[in-house]
């Protein structure tokens, strides 16, 4: 398991540093270490809005507030560790995309078009009065699920890590190297950063599956 420290001597290496930063929260008093104070936490939090990651997902039934839209039906609070709200459910959606066969006349065994139902609803992502962030649906007692904030890095795939790890170090490349070197490896790591990320999508979207659900024409009439 990488840890914070870990990562960040792992971007100094691909640099060339000599990558021995000791502590990054709080700093170890190294220039290193405060650069990667800085700019680990971005460089994470923008990798985790990148994908629909699944060690980051999360399901929860949203708390309703007072809805004052005269266009959505309904007002919920925006989950304090949401970092990227991905969709909008009823409380019985098993998952966010369902598919099944329709019919093309009822009792008809000919020309059955295959037709998606998707099961998400639609929202929208606003300010309330008092500034604190609201999602707005016509959804009746809704599910969330969302990217959360995930500081944890035992929960870091290895891909995710490899990627973070090339990504801070595009970050870092400019304070510690400095001039045109320093924007030359940038540019290069975030290459090489974007390479690993769509591997690591692969393979994340490998994690999970979705089921088909069949309904042929000669159950429908039943």
């Amino acid at each position: 398991m990488a840890s914070e420290v870990d990562i960040s001597n792992m971007a100094l290496s691909h640099l060339g540093d000599s990558a021995t930063v000791a502590s990054i929260d709080p700093p170890e008093g190294s220039a290193q270490a405060e650069h990667c104070q800085r700019f680990y936490p971005m460089a994470r939090d923008a990798l985790l809005e990148m994908h629909d990651w699944t060690f980051a997902s999360k399901r929860v039934a949203l708390a309703q507030v007072t809805n004052t839209s005269n266009q959505w039906s309904y007002a919920y609070a925006r989950p304090s560790d949401c970092l990227k709200l991905i969709s909008i459910l009823s409380t019985d959606a098993p998952d966010d995309y369902s598919q099944s066969f329709a019919m093309a006349a009822a009792g008809s065994f000919e020309q059955v078009n295959q037709t998606g139902i998707y099961t998400p609803q639609k929202f929208t992502q606003e300010l309330d009065d008092n500034g604190n962030r609201i999602i707005l649906t016509n959804q009746d007692l809704a599910t969330a699920r969302y990217t959360k904030f995930v500081v944890d890095t035992a929960r870091f795939s290895p891909l995710f890590v490899e990627t973070l790890a090339a990504y801070l170090a595009s970050k870092l490349a400019g304070p510690v190297l400095k001039g045109e070197l320093g924007r030359s490896e940038s540019k290069a790591w975030m290459q090489v950063a974007m390479t690993f990320l769509a591997s690591a999508k692969l393979s994340d979207g490998a994690q999970q599956r979705q089921d088909t659900a069949h309904n042929v024409p000669w159950l429908a009439g039943r």
